[in-house]
């Protein structure tokens, strides 16, 4: 079969050479890749790098989210869960509480233990080392996969330390990783039109590559689907894509579609399925220098998240339970899944699902 038969748009047929070759795609191809309407074509090519770098294989996590307060001074106008101290939907966990929710699940094998929350204006810094220990004495062999690089900025303002500094005692506490949020899209007009007081783009590379630095992976994320260019989105991919070539500690790459209800953008739509399915596609063939793609169910839902495994993602995250933040933005999701439910849907997506642990070490296949 000719690559012609693949591609409704030919602008697509250099980039099929490029693909093959191994080449490194660049600003024009990844304009090219967003505007075009070949979604199926753009799929394809996505489809040919997941399967050169994993086969049949789509993993999977059993993790256990952990959401410990939705207080936060950023007011992000496209965020539905950070609250201002003293709103009525605003919350705090006390350790205590913390630590019942990882006690009520002692009897599942969860492998990661996945914490984000706001930006708190008055806890201390130790109730972020309190709640790092406290949760390795109760489960000494889990992964903790916590705090975003703009929770971590944060805390290194609280505690008056270096965010390396910071990062260190984190580490040396029990953190083993940090996810991918916060980094939403790095335009500056986006950041002054939606999220003015929020740690800047060099600001959050900087924290995740000097959590690289110190031996730390973290996970990377765009915001897609609200007032950004195709343009502002491609530059977004490639500075990340940049950051990776300095420091090599990004894992996965997450892009998280806008879910406009209780936000401040009420006026938008939420995002299409062909918006899903590109935007994990083209993170694909954009970011040749990471990993993995994940597809994250709570937010695409379940079809897509079964769809996108043949649009570039190799990973459709895991077990998840009780999550938050895009539930409070009205997603329509289930709060978490049983692995037989993952297995399920990975199979008949036809794929072979292989669970991991957080740095994608099997444990079962």
């Amino acid at each position: 079969m000719t690559p012609f038969s693949f591609y409704r748009d030919p602008q697509l047929l250099p980039l099929h050479d490029k693909v093959l070759a191994g080449e490194r795609l660049d600003f024009a191809d990844g304009l090219t890749l967003y505007q075009t309407h070949d979604l199926l074509g753009v799929g394809h090519l996505a489809n040919l790098v997941r399967e050169r770098l994993h086969g049949n294989r789509a993993y999977y996590i059993y993790n256990q989210h952990l959401n410990y307060s939705n207080v936060c001074v950023n007011g992000c106008r496209f965020c539905a869960f950070g609250k201002e101290q003293g709103d009525p939907l605003a919350y705090e966990m006390t350790l205590d509480q913390v630590f019942g929710k990882i006690r009520e699940r002692l009897n599942e094998p969860i492998s990661e233990i996945h914490i984000v929350g706001g930006l708190h204006p008055t806890l201390p810094f130790d109730y972020y080392l309190d709640m790092l220990r406290g949760i390795k004495a109760i489960r000494p062999e889990v992964h903790l996969q916590a705090f975003t690089a703009v929770e971590i900025a944060h805390l290194a303002d609280i505690a008056g330390l270096s965010v390396a500094d910071t990062l260190a005692a984190l580490k040396k506490a029990g953190l083993g990783s940090m996810p991918g949020g916060g980094a939403e899209v790095f335009s500056p007009r986006i950041r002054h039109m939606l999220c003015q007081k929020k740690l800047s783009p060099e600001g959050w590379l900087t924290v995740c590559q000097t959590a690289h630095r110190l031996g730390l992976k973290s996970n990377a994320t765009m915001l897609y689907g609200h007032v950004e260019t195709t343009e502002e989105r491609v530059d977004h991919l490639l500075r990340l894509r940049e950051a990776q070539d300095e420091t090599g500690g990004f894992v996965t790459f997450i892009p998280l579609a806008f879910h406009p209800q209780n936000t401040d953008l009420p006026q938008l739509s939420e995002t299409t399925g062909f918006d899903d399915l590109k935007n994990l596609a083209v993170a694909r063939l954009l970011l040749d220098n990471f990993p993995h793609i994940k597809a994250f169910w709570i937010m695409i839902g379940l079809k897509m998240a079964q769809l996108s495994l043949s649009f570039g993602a190799d990973d459709i995250d895991g077990t998840v339970m009780e999550e938050r933040i895009t539930h409070m933005a009205g997603a329509q999701t289930a709060q978490g899944l049983t692995r037989a439910q993952l297995l399920h849907l990975i199979r008949e997506a036809g794929r072979e699902p292989v669970e991991r642990d957080t740095l994608y070490n099997v444990i079962a296949a």
